[in-house]
């Protein structure tokens, strides 16, 4: 009779955890978002996104030295290359970029640009983990990344209305002010990845680029732009981004390293 007992007991702690995160999910669900912040980006948040600025390269090339070391010279330039931005995101060489990106990666060597020691350096990525459905992924060199960014507070609402900047390899230097288009509440063991929008006119390059706080904090990764086009004539509607649960994008970076740890010691 002990072990129907003991599963009869195991069910019931069962129950009432999932009861109390639902009751939790319901409780936000029906939370009014907060008015929003009246911070804007200063010249502190823009300089913390310029060191920042990151590029993803997809190439058959195996090396970009040359390329980069000659400040991009177009004669030096992959001609196969594809590409879009990135976020650092710890500082030992964790990227957040766009799934879309890596496309077409297949069979091909993935580079990541990043501001190290004062000038850019590429570097051969590992991909760590891609999702397709949240047009996400978490890129790693093996270098370190001082300049790297820290999550919007996950236990906090991000109001609609927010002002927003952004970082990417076309916007990250010269970026102008805009808004967070869509709230997002706080973050709980059950948030999935969570689509947003801001009103900044994206360009081509800032895919996979870091969405940023007035206060240099990262709130996601850039997807896309939409745009309307009657009569032929584009007129810009709005930018899509992607915010993960960012304790499982820790989780995914705590297992990386301790399978780099590891790797190093010589423990397959």
């Amino acid at each position: 009779m002990l072990l129907p007992v003991l599963c009869s007991a195991r069910m019931e702690r069962i129950f009432r955890w999932s009861g109390l995160l639902l009751m939790g999910w319901l409780c936000q669900a029906c939370a009014i978002p907060p008015p929003p912040d009246p911070v804007a980006p200063t010249r502190a948040t823009h300089r913390i996104v310029a060191e920042r600025v990151s590029a993803v390269v997809v190439t058959n090339r195996n090396n970009l030295d040359r390329w980069v070391n000659r400040n991009f010279s177009t004669s030096q330039s992959p001609g196969d290359a594809d590409g879009g931005s990135a976020a650092p995101i710890a500082p030992d060489g964790y990227f957040l970029t766009a799934d879309h990106v890596l496309a077409r990666m297949a069979g091909r060597n993935v580079f990541l640009i990043y501001g190290h020691g004062g000038r850019l350096t590429p570097a051969k990525a590992k991909v760590v983990w891609r999702s397709e459905s949240a047009d996400l992924a978490l890129l790693h060199i093996p270098v370190t990344t001082p300049y790297y960014y820290q999550w919007t507070p996950p236990d906090r609402w991000l109001a609609a209305g927010n002002a927003v900047i952004h970082g990417g390899i076309s916007t990250g230097f010269k970026s102008g002010e805009g808004k967070l288009s869509t709230a997002l509440a706080p973050e709980t063991a059950l948030t999935g990845t969570r689509k947003f929008k801001i009103d900044i006119p994206l360009q081509p390059g800032d895919s996979g680029g870091p969405v940023v706080d007035a206060h240099g904090r990262l709130v996601g990764i850039n997807s896309a732009v939409e745009f309307l086009v009657p009569m032929e004539t584009a007129f810009f509607v709005d930018s899509e981004g992607n915010r993960p649960n960012t304790r499982y994008i820790e989780s995914l970076i705590r297992n990386d390293r301790a399978r780099n740890s590891g790797r190093n010691l010589g423990v397959e």
